[in-house]
């Protein structure tokens, strides 16, 4: 896998976690708008320097977008068990590691 190398950041998911530490978030109530808006912002940036480096960025930002869309919707979908899903699990799963 290309990893992305910024100058602290070695990639989305790194970046997520400084967003993360540096407002004193909990990783269960991500506030989706919030990060999702400073990614945006990043990418902005990262298109300035390099535009294949943005791509690990721009699927970040999506992945959380579709989150926030999933969070929107007025009925959750449910597992094989009948349980809830939280279409942020998996992102939580991956920061925990």
């Amino acid at each position: 896998m290309y990893r992305v190398q910024l100058d602290q950041f070695q990639g989305p998911l790194d970046l997520l976690l400084y967003f993360i530490r540096r407002d004193e978030i909990d990783i269960y109530d991500i506030p989706i708008a919030q990060i999702t808006a400073e990614y945006l912002q990043l990418i902005e940036d990262i298109k300035a320097m390099n535009l294949s480096v943005a791509g690990e960025f721009i699927l970040m930002a999506a992945t959380l977008m579709n989150i926030k869309s999933k969070m929107l919707l007025p009925r959750p979908e449910f597992d094989d068990e009948g349980d809830p899903i939280d279409p942020r699990l998996e992102l939580v799963n991956q920061l925990v590691e």
